[in-house]
């Protein structure tokens, strides 16, 4: 049942937490369930969840955010394994471009491709995370960039 709400292999944890921190109606149970999928269930966040502080949790969130506090592992990984996917999905547009006939690679050139539409296996909340910690940049029309290297 938590899988068809949180898929903790594509989502944030935080993205799930935020609107107890607004003091929404989502409810704890549900919260408390999908922590324990990510296998983040002990330390502060186990606390707060069981005290279902949402002062507590709004103040996580913004030292997450802030970048005072290191995000939980499971958040980490999310955001890694995108960063990868992306540049997966990059290289074949690059490969692809270059491959065809007339191409850049038959001239010689390298692709001069450097922005793509990320891919949907991660939600936008994942893609707007990695352009506000500056890992991507967000060039408009829904295409993103890495940074120079």
């Amino acid at each position: 049942m938590i899988r068809a709400m949180f898929d903790p292999s594509t989502q944030l944890l935080c993205t799930l937490l935020a609107p107890l921190a607004e003091g929404s109606s989502v409810d704890w149970a549900t919260a408390r369930a999908a922590v324990d999928a990510t296998g983040e269930a002990q330390g502060e966040l186990h606390a707060i969840i069981e005290a279902r502080d949402s002062a507590a949790l709004e103040t996580l969130l913004k030292a997450w955010a802030s970048g005072k506090i290191l995000r939980p592992v499971h958040d980490r990984e999310v955001l890694k394994r995108a960063v990868k996917a992306f540049r997966k999905r990059l290289k074949l547009v690059r490969l692809d471009e270059e491959s065809r006939i007339g191409g850049a690679f038959s001239k010689g050139e390298r692709s001069g491709i450097t922005g793509i539409e990320p891919p949907d296996s991660y939600g936008p909340d994942v893609w707007a995370e990695l352009v506000r910690v500056g890992r991507l940049i967000d060039v408009g029309h829904r295409v993103l960039e890495l940074p120079p290297e």
